[in-house]
């Protein structure tokens, strides 16, 4: 992850690194990764592995990630326990999160710090996360949004060893109700004030100029989960909706193409590509 983020950095782009849960949407995120040669990031959530368990799909993963035509980084998202980041590094993965938001500030780093003793040795990346991205995909449980706090940014980056770092300034897990309300001024402070790469959570439903304007403040990584979800559904209740006699290969063909076309958008907007429609937004 480091490596994809010292690109973003040099290219003014930033990273999509997008959820997969299945066979279907790995296909899909890779054959858009693949088209516009666009470097990504495959990641799943701790939280995520009731329904999707790491030694199936992780191993997948690891293995989409070997045989891609582009670099693609495997990210453990939102990680919560030592022992699935542990599990994670021994699969393959190539960076991990380790979420320690809910915890005391103290405690967030000293917890970060054990996980980059863990991590760095394996050359694998940490990403650490300060304030609270709101949502369910942490813990399951909506969760309000708590801004970064510049000053505690600040410390957090000088007394850990992270690699890069998640803020809350104003984004959210899952759908949004309404329009976001993201605060450029607290992110170009931290940007200003804090050495590591900064993270983005909560992509899905954000405007593409509000993304540009994130990518211009600093943004080095977009994580994406919920609009490739949505993909993934919308494309088998169009396929379902057509009438019977109904096909599983052609179902996965129709969900690998819902989830490739949603990632194919992202990827154009955090590339600074043009958007012709000028609206669209990474939703399916």
């Amino acid at each position: 992850m480091t490596e994809l983020l010292e690109e973003a950095e040099r290219e003014n782009k930033a990273i999509g690194s997008f959820s997969t849960f299945n066979m279907e949407m790995t296909m899909g995120i890779i054959k858009a990764a693949e088209e516009l040669q666009s470097s990504i990031i495959l990641q799943i959530a701790e939280k995520r592995l009731d329904n999707s368990p790491l030694d199936y799909v992780g191993a997948m993963m690891v293995q989409a990630a070997k045989q891609a035509g582009v670099k693609v980084a495997v990210h453990l998202d939102h990680g919560i326990s030592a022992d699935t980041i542990r599990k994670a590094i021994g699969l393959g993965f190539t960076s991990v999160m380790y979420d320690g938001s809910r915890q005391s500030f103290e405690k967030n780093i000293e917890e970060t710090n054990e996980i980059c003793r863990l991590a760095h040795p394996a050359h694998v990346s940490v990403e650490a996360e300060l304030g609270a991205v709101g949502g369910q995909e942490a813990t399951g449980q909506v969760e309000e949004i708590v801004c970064t706090d510049l000053e505690e940014a600040v410390e957090f980056a000088a007394r850990t060893e992270i690699d890069a770092l998640a803020i809350a300034i104003g984004n959210a897990h899952g759908h949004y109700h309404g329009r976001p309300q993201l605060d450029f001024r607290r992110l170009q402070e931290i940007h200003e004030a804090v050495p590591v790469p900064l993270v983005l959570h909560g992509g899905s439903g954000i405007s593409p100029e509000e993304f540009r304007n994130c990518i211009r403040l600093g943004i080095r990584k977009i994580n994406i989960a919920t609009a490739n979800m949505d993909a993934l559904v919308d494309s088998a209740k169009e396929y379902f909706s057509a009438g019977s006699p109904y096909s599983y290969f052609d179902l996965n063909e129709c969900m690998v193409k819902g989830t490739y076309h949603t990632v194919k958008n992202c990827i154009e907007i955090f590339n600074n590509k043009s958007n012709p429609q000028g609206t669209w937004q990474c939703m399916p």
